[in-house]
C-alpha cells in the first residue's frame, strides 16, 4: 500500500517516523480496518464514538484491537504537537488483525473541508451500482475507492451514491445519505450502511428538533419526488445535494435540512467546548 501520511511525522506501532520513511506501509495486509477523525483546534471531534466504531469494525470481522483507547488518544495528541497542526483529519489504521502482533498506524491525511459557497450552492452527485459486503465495518477497499474516484472526476461530481441490486439507495461512497420526502427524513437502515459517527449525531439532532427520521431506503425511482437530500461525513458535516445525476433537487433552501445543519454545528461546538474546558 502507498503511504498516505501527510506533513512531517506519523506514528507506527508507537514509534515516530518521518513521512519520507514509507517502508512500514509495506507491512499493511488485506485484513485492515480504519477510522478517520476530524481534529479541530487540536481536539479530536467525537473521539469516543470513533474509537467505539473502530473496535466494532474489528469485532464484525471476528477480531479485536489490542491497542487501548488511552494510547490511541495519546498518539493523536502527540502527532498534533509534533506536526504543529491543529486542524486536519487523522487516520487510524490497524492491519494484520488476526496476528498477535498487530500493526497500528496513526497519521495525518490531506484534508478537504468544503468552503461556504459549496454549502450555499449544493453539490452534484451521481449514482453508482455497488453494495458493501460488510456495510457496518469500515474496511479499506483500494480498488473500489480508485474506481469511484475515476468516475467522479469524469462526471465532475462530488460524491457517488450507491444503489444495490433491488434499485434501492444505501449510502455514499464515503458518506451517509439522507433524503427529505413529505417533510420526513429518510435514511437507509443501520444494517445496510456504515454507521457513521456524523450519521448518529444527525439522528440525535433530528430527535431533539422533533424531526421524524424513518430508517428506510429510498428507491432510485423516487429521486424526482424528493424535497431535498444531503450527505453527511467527518469532513463535510451536513452538505446539501443540488442534483443526483440529471435530477435537480434544490436542497439548499429546504428548511428541514437547514435546521439539521445548524443543529449539527451546535453539537460540534458543545463537544469542543466540553473538551477545551478540561
Amino acid at each position: 500500500m502507498k503511504s498516505e501520511a501527510f506533513l512531517n511525522y506519523y506514528i507506527y506501532n508507537a514509534e515516530v517516523y518521518e513521512t519520507e520513511e514509507i517502508h512500514p506501509f509495506e507491512n499493511i495486509s488485506s485484513s485492515m480496518i480504519y477510522e478517520v477523525i476530524r481534529i479541530i483546534d487540536g481536539i479530536p471531534l467525537f473521539l469516543e464514538e470513533h474509537l467505539e466504531r473502530l473496535r466494532k469494525s474489528a469485532q464484525i470481522l471476528g477480531q479485536k484491537i489490542h491497542k487501548s483507547d488511552e494510547d490511541i488518544e495519546k498518539e493523536i495528541v502527540k502527532l498534533v504537537l509534533m506536526n504543529d497542526c491543529k486542524n486536519i483529519n487523522v487516520k487510524l489504521l490497524c492491519t494484520n488483525l488476526e496476528k498477535e502482533k498487530q500493526d497500528f498506524f496513526t497519521y495525518f491525511i490531506k484534508s478537504y473541508y468544503p468552503e461556504k459557497k459549496v454549502y450555499e450552492k449544493g453539490i452534484h452527485t451521481i449514482l453508482y451500482r455497488s453494495e458493501r459486503k460488510n456495510p457496518n465495518a469500515k474496511v479499506l477497499n483500494a480498488s473500489f475507492k480508485e474506481s469511484v474516484k475515476e468516475l467522479l472526476e469524469k462526471e465532475n461530481a462530488f460524491e457517488a451514491i450507491l444503489v444495490n441490486e433491488d434499485e434501492s439507495i444505501t449510502e455514499g461512497s464515503r458518506s451517509n445519505m439522507f433524503f427529505v420526502k413529505n417533510n420526513k427524513v429518510y435514511t437507509a437502515s443501520g444494517q445496510k450502511v456504515l454507521l457513521g459517527v456524523t450519521r448518529n449525531k444527525i439522528m440525535e439532532v433530528c430527535k431533539s428538533l422533533g424531526i421524524q427520521v424513518i430508517e428506510k431506503s429510498i428507491y432510485e425511482s423516487e429521486i424526482p419526488t424528493l424535497q431535498g437530500a444531503f450527505m453527511s461525513g467527518t469532513s463535510v458535516n451536513v452538505l446539501p445535494i443540488e442534483s443526483i445525476g440529471k435530477d435537480h433537487i434544490h436542497s439548499v433552501d429546504n428548511p428541514i435540512i437547514q435546521k439539521i445543519g445548524k443543529g449539527y454545528i451546535e453539537e460540534m461546538k458543545k463537544y469542543l467546548q466540553s473538551k477545551s474546558a478540561k
